[in-house]
């Protein structure tokens, strides 16, 4: 059982107020990480801040707060905690959406693509240059086996601005975080930072709530052969901690070991590109 001590070891993770975000945030604050949680609601954040504080016992955990489909909170955001001056030694990029009805960010971007893939490359590369000062550090992406569902990235339609399915369309924007993770971690190279992403399994949580009555009911059904939003953190603490993993880059898991994604996933030149059109989106510094 992987039980390795984060002590002196700080850690930011996103969409940290529910799920399996929150399930991994506790168990690193339980095992002595300082754990800053990047939340959209600031009422949930303070809840889940503090019932992390009172269950693990451990009162550095503390709060951001950004809208992740908001490029300028993003910016914000990452501003902040550079400007507390500490280390930052593990990134678990986990928050996303998945959205019924086509919606466009204040950016004017198809909403599951900002969030789902856009966050992730954004707040990543603003923080880029403090892990490497921070380092050994470990990236960590939650993306989905969703992405075998849904063909290869359309670069003439990233937005779905053509036709939108909703579920092709997140299964793309996982495709994207799968696809991100190589890229970087051929970026990174020669450092001591890694990058590495995951398939949770199909987990019991609120994920999906926001597209009404009818998912909600879905999801309900469903729930009893879900897994728990702990055994849905497992793999990603798993990659945040595990001494077995240290060094090992670029890989996608599943029930904390090596899983093979579809082919599309494995597109060296996809993953390229798809970093020149992210930067272009997102208007940041290449790693």
């Amino acid at each position: 059982m992987n039980d390795a001590s984060m002590a002196g070891r700080v850690c930011l993770v996103t969409g940290s107020t529910n799920g399996i975000g929150r399930s991994a945030a506790e168990t690193l604050a339980r095992r002595g990480a300082s754990v800053v949680m990047l939340a959209r609601n600031r009422g949930r954040g303070e809840r889940a801040r503090d019932e992390i504080r009172s269950r693990t016992g451990n009162d550095d955990v503390t709060l951001l707060l950004a809208d992740l489909s908001s490029q300028a909170q993003i910016r914000r955001a990452a501003a902040e905690f550079l400007a507390l001056d500490r280390p930052l030694h593990v990134l678990l990029n986990n928050a996303g959406v998945v959205n019924r009805v086509r919606e466009e960010t204040e950016d004017g971007i198809e909403a599951t693509f900002a969030v789902n893939h856009l966050a992730y490359f954004q707040l990543t590369n603003l923080l880029l240059d403090r892990m490497k000062r921070s380092a050994p550090g470990r990236i960590v992406n939650v993306s989905s086996d969703a992405h075998r569902f849904a063909g290869a990235l359309d670069f003439d339609d990233l937005e779905a601005r053509g036709r939108y399915a909703f579920m092709t369309v997140y299964g793309r924007s996982k495709l994207a975080n799968i696809l991100f993770t190589r890229e970087l971690a051929r970026r990174l190279e020669g450092s001591e930072v890694t990058a590495n992403c995951l398939h949770p399994g199909f987990v019991g949580s609120n994920f999906a709530a926001n597209n009404g009555t009818l998912a909600a009911g879905l999801m309900r059904l469903l729930r009893p052969f879900a897994r728990s939003t702990e055994k849905g953190a497992e793999t990603a603490v798993y990659l945040c901690t595990a001494a077995d993993v240290e060094g090992k880059t670029g890989g996608y898991y599943y029930d904390c070991k090596p899983h093979a994604p579809r082919e599309t996933a494995l597109r060296d030149e996809d993953a390229s590109r798809l970093w020149d059109v992210s930067l272009r989106m997102t208007a940041g510094e290449s790693a």
